[in-house]
């Protein structure tokens, strides 16, 4: 998760975020030579008083400022496209999993399973329990198997919400009467943490997303004991 001071993405926990991370360390090192590229340019022509008359009108540098940045742009839409499209792969997901935006809250329905469904609160301040983080917290978790591929279906009851994990690179609007989906691949045991990403009203702020990704056995028994809860 996020901590104080911290400049970059949040520790990549699904295999599309590392490749959004990649895909950002390219763009920016390009970004990098561009301006670094620029700065001298400009630096050159304030600072020096000799002008070549071969600059002034030349076909070929014309001909190399027009195609190099038709090249810098297409080595950033390649990848870019790559990534696009894996993210809406949704192939044979072996858990779906539906999550209902309401004021101010989320409720999740383990739709393969027959009564396997929850609200999810966050944790009030004064409830909290050392080691828990503030206004981050859940009385109930979603909880999802490691290195499966799990589809999640979303909508909202009421106003628009956005369901967004920044570890697991998944963010996805809530609308209300439409069903909207994504998917994700927990690469490891952990919880991790997100929010309601889209205004909602008065509390928006305190409707937490808290996913706990635990091996496939202790999965089974997690929703053994929710089952006969319910």
């Amino acid at each position: 998760m996020a901590h104080p001071s911290q400049l970059g993405f949040q520790n990549a926990a699904s295999p599309v975020m590392e490749e959004l991370l990649h895909f950002h360390d390219h763009a920016l090192m390009i970004v990098f030579l561009i301006s670094t590229l620029v700065l001298y340019i400009i630096l050159a022509m304030v600072t020096t008083k000799l002008t070549n008359k071969f600059l002034l009108d030349s076909q070929e540098i014309e001909i190399i400022w027009t195609v190099l940045p038709a090249i810098i742009l297409i080595l950033i839409a390649l990848p870019s496209l790559q990534i696009l499209y894996l993210m809406d792969e949704i192939n044979n997901p072996h858990l779906t999993i539906k999550a209902v935006g309401h004021q101010w809250y989320w409720s999740y329905e383990y739709t393969d399973y027959e009564d396997l469904e929850f609200d999810s609160y966050m944790i009030p301040t004064q409830d909290l329990i050392p080691g828990q983080f503030r206004l981050l917290e859940a009385d109930h978790r979603m909880v999802v198997p490691v290195e499966s591929p799990i589809r999640i279906l979303v909508s909202a009851e009421d106003v628009l919400h956005s369901w967004a994990v920044p570890s697991l690179s998944v963010k996805m609007d809530a609308v209300p009467g439409r069903l909207n989906q994504t998917a994700f691949i927990v690469s490891r045991p952990g919880v991790f943490y997100g929010q309601c990403s889209e205004i909602c009203g008065a509390n928006h702020s305190f409707m937490p997303i808290v996913v706990e990704a635990v091996t496939l056995e202790h999965f089974e028994n997690w929703s053994s004991l929710k089952l006969e809860d319910a």
